[in-house]
């Protein structure tokens, strides 16, 4: 299966964080049998995001996402692909209990901003990791 992993954040592109998910994804998936044939870094820039996932889409038979995905408001990722699989944003009772259940563990209140970190395209299947 021909997989690619786009990983989304002008703070991979700077340098400022490693992008370890690329590595760590990549090793997964290879042990998992899967052919990963590209990894892309793009900005939190709409346009590069929508051309990377539609370039993806057209080459793969799997494409996971990762990053642009927080509470802070140049995370535009959901939307983006909201807009291209024509769907909508839905909260998710499983991705809340998992927002609320690392907030409990670290003692933090939850707040609003947080708890749209639940909300996810309908149309996409999403899984929650501990």
């Amino acid at each position: 299966m021909k997989t690619s992993i786009i990983n989304i954040g002008d703070e991979l592109l700077i340098g400022q964080v490693v992008n370890t998910n690329a590595s760590t994804m990549s090793r997964l998936l290879t042990e998992a049998g899967m052919a990963v044939q590209r990894t892309v870094v793009v900005g939190d820039v709409y346009q590069d995001i929508w051309n990377a996932v539609d370039e993806a889409m057209r080459s793969s038979d799997a494409v996971l996402v990762t990053g642009g995905l927080g509470p802070t408001k140049d995370d535009i990722t959901k939307k983006l692909l909201c807009d291209y699989f024509q769907s909508e944003l839905v909260e998710s009772e499983v991705a809340l209990e998992n927002v609320r259940r690392i907030f409990e563990s670290r003692g933090y209140e939850m707040t609003p901003v947080n708890r749209a970190q639940a909300l996810v395209p309908a149309c996409c299947e999403h899984v929650v990791q501990s």
